[in-house]
């Protein structure tokens, strides 16, 4: 079991640092000369006071520390640039984050050029995360916002642009721009809302239901002669 664990977790970090690699290729000097350089500052000052025994003792963690700090934040970098400008980028940067309190529904309104809104539910409130050129999604959000209003008519509904336009949001700083936003509601707040937009998203998938009176009796059904 233990084994198994060890070689899957060397496989796991094998496989990150490639991907890392390939966007960052200066990544082996980079960990390597903060290891060395984390190395030689904490080690150094203890080896002259106390003796170089525990300079080394202390000295290689911090170094450890420092360098799979840095290349764990190289990594996640990375990760967001390979799915930087894809359809449900977004969705899946949220769907992703620790300790994840939000309830994602992706794709809840798509246009012909694949520009996509996602609707978010947490203790904000309602967030409405766009996909897409600010020019084509600032409608689709509005037109989603006006539905959702409907439903939920007393929850605060907030919007955030993920792109690369003037006033929106890069897909790197998604995290932390849902963390900014206000705590506004409690757990059985959230419950109530989730079934409210439960039932939002089943009317729209219902079938439509012919307009006028239905008919009561055969002979009405039946053609005039």
């Amino acid at each position: 079991m233990a084994k198994g664990r060890i070689r899957s977790t060397l496989s796991s970090l094998a496989q990150n640092w490639s991907m890392t690699r390939k966007t960052y290729p200066a990544l082996p000097f980079e960990v390597g000369g903060l290891f060395v350089a984390t190395f030689l500052v904490v080690a150094i000052p203890i080896g002259l006071l106390l003796n170089w025994v525990t300079a080394v003792i202390l000295a290689l963690p911090a170094a450890l520390l420092a360098a799979t700090f840095w290349f764990s934040r190289r990594a996640m970098r990375a990760a967001y640039k390979q799915i930087d400008g894809q359809s449900g980028a977004a969705a899946a940067v949220i769907q992703s984050i620790r300790g994840n309190n939000w309830a994602v529904t992706p794709a809840v309104a798509v246009n012909k050029s694949q520009d996509i809104i996602t609707r978010v539910v947490g203790r904000p409130g309602v967030v409405l995360v766009s996909e897409g050129p600010s020019s084509r999604v600032t409608p689709m959000l509005a037109n989603e916002r006006k539905k959702t209003a409907r439903w939920l008519p007393e929850v605060p509904i907030y919007e955030i642009q993920v792109g690369n336009d003037e006033g929106q949001v890069p897909l790197l700083k998604l995290q932390s721009a849902l963390a900014k936003l206000p705590r506004n509601l409690r757990g059985g707040e959230i419950t109530d809302m989730r079934r409210r937009l439960d039932a939002l998203g089943n009317a729209q998938n219902a079938m439509p239901i012919p307009k006028g009176p239905m008919p009561t009796s055969a002979r009405q059904v039946r053609r005039p002669r």
